[in-house]
């Protein structure tokens, strides 16, 4: 596996696969052709239905426009083989002909690939030798150490430095996302809540002003994703509010130390690791499962460690964190990023308090586990027709157009 730092992502949004993704791709392609005279950027599946929506054709023209004139081609209706997120990218000379082309596609999380394996542009050697959670937690319990000491003994020195940038990030796009209001970009001019659901939940008994807190930490920074605001991939832009919610209402009401904090986080990166690598966090391959139900897991088992949780109730509650989401759809109405998915966020971050109760209630054993669900999750994915992964052709996207 590679390092948890790409699960953790710091960038704008609205999305890591449509909006990220791409931009990185047009950076590369302009980089190797900095005297071009004209682009051609055409985008296939997953990315044509649903990219003016995530403004997949903005994010490539502010790059690609720097040097020269940049067409956007749409074919919505064609998949290339590889993954649906494909792009082709061509560079022109004065006289028009085609000097390059680059096919490349946005596989999830913002992450890159050429579908070449170890050839690939991309590739990088993993640096986790252990591929599964079951590994990981015989490693740990024969060791008498935590997940999040895996984690660094495979990481570079860095990494705690990274993730401390990460955590950072997290409580800034909080606190923005509760600042800000007014109406979302877009056609469905949708009304920023974060604010008032804060307010709301602070005249609240204790006992459901937890819950409203919760809430509004989760809409404040979808919303901020939502208005191309700064955010982390936890593990993608559109579940990026599921886990700041859950760390942030968790250091407020319970004063961890940024350290604690920090481990939990490399805890919650492995998990997400694990489902990057064996099966999918992209939603217009595996549907919205892979988005909010992968952030869902990550808080379950980064909470649970928090609360004192032994690598089993750790793995228990990712895996109820996952499992409970199995099936989802992506469905974003008018490509948005927003209609279900910032309530879906707010939603998801107050499971991950349940799946960490629940399991810390447990001894840990359960019958089903992490890594079953993740390949039940990949294979629901394959199965889930193409409509409900991310082109907003079904589902709650029905009916709505751009």
């Amino acid at each position: 596996m590679e390092s948890i730092k790409n699960i953790f992502r710091i960038g704008k949004g609205p999305s890591s696969s449509h909006t990220m993704g791409p931009q990185k791709a047009a950076l590369v392609f302009l980089d190797r052709h900095p005297d071009a005279k004209a682009f051609e950027v055409t985008l296939y599946g997953s990315l044509a239905a649903t990219g003016k929506g995530h403004l997949t054709d903005q994010a490539i023209v502010e790059v690609l426009s720097q040097v020269a004139p940049v067409e956007i081609v749409w074919k919505a209706n064609e998949v290339l083989p590889f993954h649906t997120n494909g792009m082709l990218f061509k560079s022109f000379n004065e006289s028009g002909e085609t000097t390059d082309e680059w096919k490349v596609y946005s596989v999830g999380g913002g992450a890159l690939s050429e579908g070449k394996g170890k050839d690939d542009f991309f590739y990088t050697p993993p640096i986790y030798e252990l591929k599964s959670i079951r590994e990981i937690q015989q490693w740990c319990e024969k060791n008498g150490r935590g997940y999040w000491e895996y984690v660094e003994m495979c990481e570079d020195r860095d990494i705690w430095d990274y993730l401390r940038e990460v955590w950072h990030t997290m409580q800034q796009s909080v606190e923005n996302g509760l600042d800000n209001e007014g109406a979302l970009p877009g056609p469905l001019n949708l009304r920023r809540k974060a604010s008032t659901y804060y307010i709301k939940a602070r005249g609240y008994k204790a006992s459901l002003q937890s819950r409203g807190f919760v809430y509004a930490y989760a809409l404040a920074v979808s919303e901020e994703n939502a208005s191309g605001g700064t955010i982390v991939t936890a593990p993608t832009c559109g579940s990026c509010g599921v886990m700041p919610a859950v760390l942030h209402h968790i250091a407020n009401v319970h004063d961890f130390s940024e350290n604690k904090i920090i481990h939990a986080l490399a805890t919650a990166g492995i998990f997400g690791n694990i489902v990057k690598r064996n099966a999918s966090i992209s939603g217009a391959e595996v549907g919205c499962q892979g988005e909010v139900g992968v952030a869902c897991a990550m808080a379950s088992a980064a909470a649970c460690q928090l609360f004192g949780g032994s690598p089993s109730q750790i793995e228990y509650a990712a895996e109820m964190g996952l499992e409970h989401h199995l099936g989802m759809t992506c469905d974003p109405v008018c490509g948005l990023v927003q209609v279900p998915c910032i309530e879906r966020n707010a939603f998801a971050a107050c499971r991950a308090l349940d799946a960490q109760l629940y399991s810390t209630f447990s001894d840990g054993l359960h019958l089903v586990s992490f890594d079953n669900v993740v390949q039940v999750m990949k294979q629901t994915g394959h199965d889930l027709p193409s409509l409900y992964k991310e082109t907003s052709e079904g589902g709650l996207a029905k009916g709505y157009v751009l």
